[in-house]
């Protein structure tokens, strides 16, 4: 009884959205951004691995990846994880960037005061209560028309706080709804988001708990299948409705959704493994996305973003520890693709931030705001002034879109 009526009411609210966005003025031709979140740490050395760098294989051990094991190369130097043949293919069909030696300003390693960086663009935590996505709303060229209240839309089981503000967004969700368990302790992240002590204690526990799955998910052979099917399922279905969404003539053209289980302390594989299995979910999702936006595709561009990267050494049970340099992407085909966008700054022992991570050398929000600037047109004065009021150490960049 109770999945018949969340499923309803889920379906319910999908109808409802369809009716208000009709309403909207978008055209077809209008350009499109998605911001996908990884939550949890995305390992960017696992997921873009330096194959071409001397000191990789060193540091990574038995869970290097390598041309010949299957890493599927992009350059001399970098490649992809094998479970990303679809983003390897967009990079051929040139409609992928990657960005590596990535990050925000956060410089610590608490996943709750990274994510609230990354969410609300301020250099430091809790410098804002909205969303930098939400702020960017507001710079829309048709943000004074009657598509301004459903411009963006987001997917999922709350709104993340990079879409939440003062400018109205409808949000949609799976009708797999997420145990009771991880709802209370969503709903206890928002409660607790003003008190730095609760915070950080609900956040340990948090990063306890996603350990203990990851060690789950990697025993023997094949455990874990089952829960890494359902959340890539969910995922799926997650990025079909985002291009439901975005694809209609009038539809929203901003959309955000999230994925979680990136925090690989344990077990994480190389080829295979917890985080294969991972990553070739995402990748299924994002082919799902790319089929479904149909010719909307064309005008697209989606960012796949995450809280800070992973220790460049694996750890003592086979995993890699929080760190600060991470890899994004950039994939659509409004994106000019197949380019690293990176300063490499190596592996070498004192080339390593803190002597133990990848060293950032690109700001993201370099990133997002020449995408908002040159693909969605928000004027720079605003993006300066409200989107990300304090990053005049981000300059903007060329030749993304």
């Amino acid at each position: 009884m109770g999945n018949t009526r969340r499923q309803f009411l889920a379906s319910l609210g999908s109808s409802l959205l369809v009716s208000r966005v009709a309403l909207g003025a978008t055209s077809s031709t209008d350009p499109r951004f998605i911001f996908v979140i990884l939550r949890g740490a995305l390992d960017g050395l696992a997921a873009v691995p330096p194959i071409g760098d001397p000191d990789y294989a060193r540091l990574r051990g038995d869970l290097a990846l390598s041309a010949a094991g299957g890493a599927l190369r992009l350059n001399d130097t970098f490649a992809l994880h094998p479970s990303l043949s679809f983003l390897s293919r967009q990079w051929q069909a040139r409609q992928l960037a990657v960005v590596h030696a990535v990050s925000t300003p956060y410089r610590e390693r608490s996943h709750f005061d990274a994510q609230d960086v990354l969410e609300t663009g301020f250099a430091r935590a809790h410098a804002s209560r909205s969303g930098w996505l939400n702020r960017a709303l507001m710079g829309l060229p048709d943000a004074q028309s009657s598509s301004r209240k459903t411009a963006g839309v987001a997917l999922g089981a709350n709104v993340p706080l990079v879409m939440r503000g003062e400018v109205e967004v409808a949000s949609w969700s799976p009708d797999r709804m997420p145990g009771v368990d991880d709802d209370t302790l969503q709903r206890l992240g928002d409660l607790y988001a003003s008190d730095p002590l609760l915070s950080r204690r609900l956040a340990d526990a948090l990063a306890a708990k996603e350990m203990s799955s990851n060690m789950a998910d990697g025993q023997g052979e094949g455990q874990g299948d089952g829960k890494a099917d359902a959340r890539g399922a969910q995922v799926t279905q997650t990025a079909r409705a985002t291009a439901n969404f975005l694809a209609q003539e009038h539809g929203p053209r901003v959309a955000v959704f999230e994925t979680t289980g990136w925090d690989t302390h344990a077990n994480e594989g190389s080829d295979k493994g917890a985080l294969a299995l991972r990553l070739k979910a995402l990748d299924t999702a994002l082919s799902t996305l790319h089929d479904a936006m149909g010719e909307a595709w064309q005008h697209t561009t989606v960012l796949v973003a995450t809280e800070f990267g992973r220790t460049a050494a694996i750890n003592g049970t086979r995993g890699t520890d929080h760190g600060t340099g991470a890899a994004a992407f950039l994939l659509g085909g409004a994106v000019r693709g197949g380019q690293m966008i990176t300063r490499w700054p190596g592996l070498t022992a004192n080339a390593l931030y803190e002597g133990r991570d990848l060293a950032p050398t690109t700001d993201l929000r370099s990133v997002i705001k020449s995408l908002l600037r040159d693909h969605m047109g928000v004027a720079p004065a605003l993006i300066d002034r409200d989107v990300f009021p304090d990053s005049s150490a981000a300059p903007y960049m060329q030749g993304l879109v």
